[in-house]
C-alpha cells in the first residue's frame, strides 16, 4: 500500500553496493564474499535451494521493530497497547512471533480472524476492522471472544447489538472515527479525510450521534474512540493535529452526553524508507508525539489520560522483507531503456502497478560490486504494465544473476495473487543462520483445489 512520499530523483548509475544500501535492508543484513547475507544466511544460496520467486522475511528484525513500538509507546505512558496490523503481512509463524513480543494484533476479516484463531493467539488481544463486516464475520467474532471490534456505519452498530444482545453477552467496542485530517500520504491512503468510506465523520455531528446511539443500544460497551488518517505517512505533524481534533472531540463528548472516553485507538501509519532519499521518522519520535501529544490535550481539557493503543504493520515487516527473483532475459532498446526479466512480477507485488511504488535492488551474488547500470526490472506476466522497480540503478547483471528487492515485507505476499495462473511464491524466516519456510510454494494442484469440473 502506498508510495514514498520523497520524489525520486533521476535514475543513473551510482556506483553503491550493497553496504550503501543497508537502510533498506534489514537489520541483519551483511556482504561475504560477494553475497548478500540477512539473518546468516546466504541469499543466493537460498534462492537456488528453494527456487525464485522468494519471499525471505528476517526475524530478529521484526522482533526488534515490536520491542521497539512497545518500549518507546509504553515509555511515555504505561498503558499502551502495540496492535500489529496483520494486513501487511500474516503467516501462522508472524502471529506467533506478535504474541509471543506482547503486542495485540488487527484483524480485518473472518479470513484474518480464523488466521489469529488457528495461530492460538490471545482473543482478548484482537482489535476487529472493517467498513462492511458481514453477520457471518460478526458471529465468529462473537463467539470468539475478540476483545474489541471497532464499530464503523450506523448499520454495523444496530446488527451487533442485537446479536450480542441474543447471546448475552456485552462485546467491547471502539467508535471509528475521521478526523478530517488529510496526511502527507498517497490519496489512495489517505484515510482520515472526511470523504472517506471509513468510520463517523465530525461534520453535521455524525460521530456525535455514534456515540449517543452506541450508548443507548443493550449488548454494547462502548470503550473509546478510533481513528486513522493514512498510511506510510513521514510528517509527524499530520498526527500532531489529528490527536488535537480527537482529544477536543472527547472533551465534547463529555460536555454532551457525561460519558469520559476510555480508551483511544490512534491507528498507524508510520511510514518506512523504500528508497535511498526516504527519512522515515524513527519510532521514537512517534512514539513520543501520540502519547505525549495525547496526554498533554486530554490533562488541557481536563480529561483522565485514556489508555491508549497504536496499530503499526508496514513499518513491523516492510523493511525485515525481501523477494529474491532470478533472471531470465535481458532486453535492450537503444536510446531508450533496458528491460531485465525475473520470474515474478505483478503477481508476487503489485504495488509497483497499483501505486507506482519504487524499491531499491541489487544483485545478491554481486552484492560487493557498484550499481553500475540502470534498468527497469520486469515481470514475466502477460502486461505491459507488470513492473517491478522501474529504472533501478544495478550491478552489471547477466542472465542467471539472482536479484533482490528490498523492503517489499509489507503488503507484497499479502496482496499477492494467481494471475496467468501463477503459483504464489514460498515464504522463507531466516534467524541465526537458520532458514525455514514458514509458507510453502503453490503447486499447479493448489490453483485448481476449487475448481468443480
Amino acid at each position: 500500500m502506498g508510495r514514498p512520499t520523497t520524489p525520486r530523483p533521476p535514475a543513473v548509475p551510482d556506483d553503491l553496493t550493497a553496504a550503501d544500501l543497508m537502510s533498506v535492508l534489514p537489520s541483519t543484513a551483511d556482504v561475504e564474499n560477494g553475497h548478500l547475507w540477512i539473518g546468516g544466511v546466504d541469499m543466493v544460496k537460498l534462492a537456488r535451494e528453494q527456487g525464485t520467486a522468494l519471499y525471505v522475511m528476517d526475524e530478529a528484525s521484526i522482533r526488534q521493530q515490536l520491542r521497539d513500538y512497545v518500549k518507546w509507546t509504553r515509555f511515555h505512558w504505561a498503558d499502551v497497547d502495540v496492535v500489529y496490523a496483520g494486513k501487511a503481512f500474516m503467516s501462522l509463524a508472524m502471529l506467533k512471533i506478535v504474541a509471543e513480543e506482547d503486542c495485540c494484533l488487527d484483524v480485518s476479516s473472518g479470513g484474518e480472524l480464523a488466521f489469529a484463531r488457528r495461530a492460538d493467539f490471545p482473543m482478548e488481544r484482537i482489535y476487529v476492522h472493517g467498513n462492511n463486516k458481514t453477520d457471518l464475520e460478526l458471529a465468529e467474532c462473537l463467539d470468539a471472544g475478540v476483545g474489541r471490534i471497532v464499530v464503523d456505519s450506523f448499520e454495523e452498530m444496530e446488527r451487533l447489538s442485537a446479536m450480542a444482545e441474543a447471546r448475552g453477552t456485552q462485546q467491547r467496542i471502539l467508535i471509528r472515527v475521521t478526523p478530517g485530517i488529510e496526511a502527507d500520504t498517497h490519496d489512495f491512503i489517505m484515510t482520515g479525510a472526511e470523504d472517506s468510506k471509513f468510520g463517523f465523520g465530525m461534520n453535521e455531528g455524525l460521530a456525535m450521534r455514534a456515540v449517543k446511539r452506541a450508548l443507548e443500544l443493550p449488548g454494547l460497551d462502548l470503550a473509546g474512540l478510533h481513528m486513522h488518517i493514512g498510511s506510510q505517512i513521514f510528517a509527524l505533524q499530520s498526527f500532531t493535529k489529528a490527536i488535537e481534533v480527537i482529544v477536543h472531540f472527547m472533551d465534547a463528548i463529555r460536555d454532551a452526553t457525561g460519558w469520559v472516553v476510555r480508551e483511544l485507538d490512534t491507528g498507524g501509519g508510520l511510514g518506512i524508507a523504500y528508497g535511498l532519499p526516504d527519512e522515515p521518522s524513527t519510532i521514537k519520535d512517534y512514539g513520543k508525539v501520540i502519547v505525549d501529544g495525547i496526554k498533554e490535550h486530554a490533562e488541557t481539557h481536563g480529561l483522565p489520560v485514556p489508555k491508549m493503543a497504536v496499530e503499526p504493520g508496514r513499518s513491523i515487516v516492510a523493511n525485515a522483507g525481501v523477494t529474491l527473483y532470478t533472471v531470465g532475459s535481458i532486453k535492450e532498446i537503444p536510446n531508450i531503456r533496458t528491460y531485465v526479466a525475473v520470474d515474478g512480477g505483478m503477481s508476487d507485488n503489485i504495488r509497483t502497478s497499483l501505486y507506482d511504488a519504487h524499491y531499491e535492488a541489487l544483485i545478491a551474488n554481486k552484492a560487493d560490486q557498484p550499481r553500475t547500470m540502470v534498468a527497469t526490472i520486469a515481470g514475466k506476466h502477460c502486461e505491459s504494465g507488470d513492473i517491478v522497480v522501474t529504472d533501478a540503478p544495478l550491478q552489471d547483471v547477466e542472465v542467471g544473476d539472482i536479484v533482490c528487492v528490498c523492503a517489499t515485507g509489507a503488503y507484497c505476499q499479502s496482496m499477492s495473487s494467481n494471475y496467468n495462473k501463477q503459483v504464489r511464491p514460498a515464504v522463507v524466516m531466516v534467524n541465526d543462520g537458520e532458514a525455514r519456510v514458514i509458507v510453502r510454494r503453490e503447486t499447479y494442484d493448489d490453483l485448481m483445489k476449487c475448481e468443480l469440473g
